[in-house]
Order: structure tokens, then C-alpha cells, then sequence
């Protein structure tokens, strides 16, 4: 009864032990990484400043009812002098008649037309390039057909950004808010992203960017041979390029309220999570230290979660050791959380942090790990 005694106590130590590191690891990431977004403070618009001519350039793929409902609200952003270059990637429905109609109204937009070739199977990156060397601009300006900016001031908020001389603007993209716990799902796992490289590019070391709100210079994408290096990989031409090409010194951020670009979330979850499947692909070709970075992240909260539940459940007598190591890290999130969702306008997520954040884990490590097996698919 002693021997066995000691061997359970033994192995509740180890349980418990490995619990106490995952949590000091997670706090790491807590405060030592996010915390750089808790206390950034969002800039205003200064009263002077430089308007570099900016390009906006859209690649678009049978997209008509989205760019009739959102390519407006581009067009007419409150600035002085730029163009909008919409890439139809050879489309099959009536956006070219839409987009010629557009033009007449629109002097600022130019439209690049790509045919379908039955030898040549592109990929966004290609429609990006031609639109980049489309551009008649050094700074460009990246979003989708689906996306619609939060207010007039957009470019304005993207343009400020350039001030100082980067190279690289990383702007936020929220999901719109609907009932149904898969777009509290995404708009979750939206957050938590957006959090992780906003962060990462507070401390100097950017690592991806999202393609819904992303500017950078024409003279770096050549400088650096464009997407030469990943076009192989269907999807990254944001977050690859990104982190690629980022530095300590030519990346900034922008997270104004009135420079959030919106978008409509996945409504299945087969469609969401192809979405995240081509997303984990590219990941795959990030830099060796941002992979470790961010599978370190991850797999330590998932491992936590397990643990403290293994804990819980082995040694119900002890449950207080666990919960309590598990409300810690909750009350540490809550602290850290809640200051950065109302900088970037999260609203109703943080009720549902503790069943939103184990689901976000479990699925990212779950998707992460099949991605891995799977071919990687076309952008559209």
C-alpha cells in the first residue's frame, strides 16, 4: 500500500509538474508578447501629413455581387490622389460588364483582365503581380473583393502609417458579427490571430500579415522577387510575403477603428475550415523561427488543457490544483484580453472565453496537423 502510494503520488507530482510549466509557458506568451498590444496606444491622425499617391489593388474572381455591394465604398475614400486596380481573373460571371460600367463613373479605377489559359493554372499570387506592376504608385494598398472599409477615412489611416519610412503596414480585419457559434468561432480565432502578429510586430518581429488589409511598397515586393520564392504554394501571397520580408525596422502596424476593413465569415463549417486548411499550408513555409514560435504557442495551451483536465480526472481529490492553474491562465487572459478587444472593437467574445479559447486550440492543432496531409488547393 506504501509502494503504491508513493507511485501515485509520484505520478500526480509529474501530472501536476508538467501542468505548472505548460502554465509558464502560456504566461510567456501572456505577458511578454500580447501585453505589447494591451499597452499600445492607437495613434490619431496628425495634422500634417504627407499624402503619398496610393494604389489599391484587388484581385477578384467571379466576385460581381461583391464588388457591386463594396468596390463603392473603395472608390470613394476621402483622399487626395489614388487609384484602384481591380485584377478579374478571368471570371465567369458579369463582372467585366460591372466593372466596365464602374469605369465610366470611376476614372481612378483601372481594370487588368486575365484569360484563362488552358496550360497555365495560376494561382492569387499571379493576379497580385500583374496588379502590382499595374500600379502606377510606390505605396500599394491590398484588400479583397469581399471587404468593405469601416469608414471613408481607410487610406487616409493606411497612408499615416507610412510616415516614418516603413516598408510594410499590417492592418486588422474583423469578421461581421452573426448568431451561430461558428462565427464566434471565427471571429474568435480571428481575434487571437490578429493579436499574435500584431503583437509579434510590436516586439520587432512580424511574421504575417492579412491580405484583406495589408499595404506595402512597390520597391520592396521587386526588391525582394516578389512571391518567386513561395509561388508554388497556392495560398501566402500576404502572410508568406510578410515574413519573408518584414524587419525589425520597415514593418508598423495600424489598427485605427476607422482603418478596419470588414468581411463576410464562412457560413459552413466545411467552407471554413478549407479556409484554414489552405491557410495552415502556407505556414508550412514561414521562417524556421516563426514556426517554432508559433507551434510552441499553440501546442503548449493545447497540451495544457489536457493535462489539467488528465490531472483533474486522475486525481479528483487534488481538483483544486488544476482548476486552480486553469482559473490563473483564465484571469491572466481576461487582464490581457480585454484592453486589446476594445482597441480593435471585439464585442461579445470574452463571455465565451473559456469554451471559445479550448475550441480555438484544439481546432488549430487538430486542422495544423491534417494540413500536412492534404494537397493544397487553389484560391479560387
Amino acid at each position: 500500500m506504501d509502494v503504491f502510494s508513493q507511485i501515485t503520488g509520484i505520478a500526480f507530482f509529474f501530472l501536476s509538474g508538467i501542468c505548472g510549466l505548460l502554465l509558464i509557458f502560456q504566461l510567456y506568451f501572456l505577458l511578454s508578447v500580447y501585453s505589447k498590444l494591451t499597452l499600445y496606444k492607437v495613434p490619431s491622425l496628425p495634422e500634417k501629413l504627407p499624402f503619398y499617391p496610393l494604389s489599391v489593388i484587388i484581385c477578384a474572381r467571379n466576385e460581381e455581387e461583391n464588388l457591386r455591394k463594396n468596390l463603392p465604398h473603395i472608390l470613394g475614400q476621402d483622399y487626395p490622389t489614388f487609384e484602384v486596380v481591380l485584377v478579374n481573373d478571368f471570371s465567369e460571371d458579369e463582372t467585366k460588364w460591372l466593372l466596365k460600367d464602374l469605369c465610366t463613373q470611376h476614372p481612378h479605377l483601372k481594370v487588368v483582365e486575365i484569360a484563362e489559359h488552358v496550360r497555365l493554372k495560376h494561382g492569387k499570387k499571379f493576379a497580385a503581380t500583374l496588379g502590382i506592376k499595374a500600379a502606377q504608385y510606390e505605396h500599394l494598398v491590398f484588400t479583397d473583393a469581399d471587404c468593405v472599409p469601416q469608414s471613408t477615412q481607410w487610406l487616409k489611416h493606411m497612408n499615416g502609417a507610412f510616415a516614418g519610412g516603413e516598408e510594410i503596414v499590417l492592418g486588422y480585419s474583423p469578421y461581421v458579427k452573426k448568431s451561430g457559434l461558428l462565427n464566434a468561432l471565427i471571429r474568435f480565432e480571428t481575434f487571437h490571430t490578429a493579436m499574435s502578429y500584431l503583437s509579434y510586430a510590436l516586439r520587432g518581429n512580424a511574421y504575417m500579415g492579412v491580405g484583406r488589409n495589408l499595404a506595402y511598397t512597390k520597391s520592396l515586393f521587386f526588391r525582394g522577387k516578389g512571391f518567386a520564392s513561395h509561388m508554388h504554394i497556392a495560398s501566402g501571397d500576404d502572410d508568406l510575403f510578410v515574413n519573408q520580408n518584414a524587419t525589425p525596422h520597415n514593418t508598423v502596424i495600424c489598427i485605427h477603428p476607422e482603418a478596419q476593413v470588414w468581411s463576410e465569415p464562412k457560413t459552413t463549417f466545411s467552407a471554413y475550415a478549407r479556409q484554414k486548411t489552405r491557410h495552415a499550408s502556407a505556414s508550412k513555409a514561414y521562417k524556421p523561427s516563426h514556426r517554432r514560435m508559433l507551434t510552441t504557442q499553440l501546442v503548449s495551451a493545447f497540451l495544457f488543457y489536457l493535462f489539467v483536465i488528465a490531472t483533474v480526472v486522475v486525481y479528483p481529490q487534488y481538483w483544486y490544483i488544476g482548476a486552480g492553474m486553469y482559473v490563473f491562465r483564465l484571469l491572466v487572459q481576461l487582464l490581457v484580453y480585454y484592453p486589446i478587444t476594445k482597441k480593435l472593437q471585439v464585442k461579445g467574445l470574452l463571455w465565451g472565453l473559456p469554451l471559445l479559447d479550448i475550441a480555438y486550440y484544439g481546432y488549430i492543432c487538430l486542422n495544423g496537423f491534417a494540413a500536412l496531409f492534404k494537397k493544397e488547393v487553389m484560391w479560387k
